[in-house]
């Protein structure tokens, strides 16, 4: 068995090897595909990074996980085919295989995106509903952040190109919905590989709303 110091610095050392080099590859037009086309095995290695660091890891937690997961798919599901909650959209190509039309890795996102906020929320409030408002207005912000690149990245695009308020809304609805569940089972993971993920992914698509 590895250290868990060695598995820790080993985490941070691809947390922003992902994140550097996917700027880097992306900003260079020769690269910028094959590195988009990445996505969804980077984010998929960001989650196990966050789970493989998590010290006590219990069944609770896999459950904890997919509530944020289950509900991720649904509120896209809805939004992509019936227009429902976000807003009327599609998903491009970069982001993998579908069902019903919604990437499987976009609520693995879900899940990583809610328990990485959740790390840090909870440094503000203990209390479950007061800490969730802090981690849903957490993500919200940070899909300000990929509104941006999203369409650029053949990520997903709305109808029109212009992003309605209501996803907006939808996601801090939703992402409110997530924590709570999530935030239910006292789910302990590492806060530091938390900030090192929430950081790393607001750097890299900050970089690109000046791209």
């Amino acid at each position: 068995m590895f250290d868990k110091k060695f598995v820790h610095h080993f985490s941070v050392f691809l947390i922003w090897l992902f994140s550097i080099s996917g700027i880097l590859g992306i900003l260079n037009e020769d690269y910028t595909d094959w590195f988009l086309s990445k996505t969804p095995l980077n984010l998929l290695l960001t989650f196990v990074i966050l789970i493989v660091n998590i010290v006590n890891l219990k069944p609770k937690i896999i459950v904890a996980l997919s509530i944020p997961f289950f509900i991720g798919f649904v509120t896209e599901a809805l939004g992509v085919n019936y227009g429902l909650i976000f807003g009327n959209y599609a998903y491009g190509e970069n982001l993998g295989y579908k069902v019903f039309g919604v990437p499987l890795i976009i609520c693995v996102n879900w899940a990583l995106l809610t328990a990485v906020t959740a790390d840090v929320a909870k440094l503000i409030s203990k209390n479950r509903i007061f800490s969730s408002i802090i981690g849903g207005a957490l993500m919200t912000i940070l899909d300000l952040i990929l509104e941006v690149s999203a369409p650029r990245f053949d990520f997903w695009e709305f109808e029109g190109a212009a992003v309605p308020l209501q996803n907006y809304i939808g996601w801090l609805i939703t992402a409110f919905a997530a924590h709570l569940g999530y935030q239910y089972f006292k789910v302990k993971t590492n806060i530091s590989i938390s900030w090192h993920i929430l950081i790393s992914i607001t750097i890299f698509f900050s970089v690109f709303l000046f791209y």
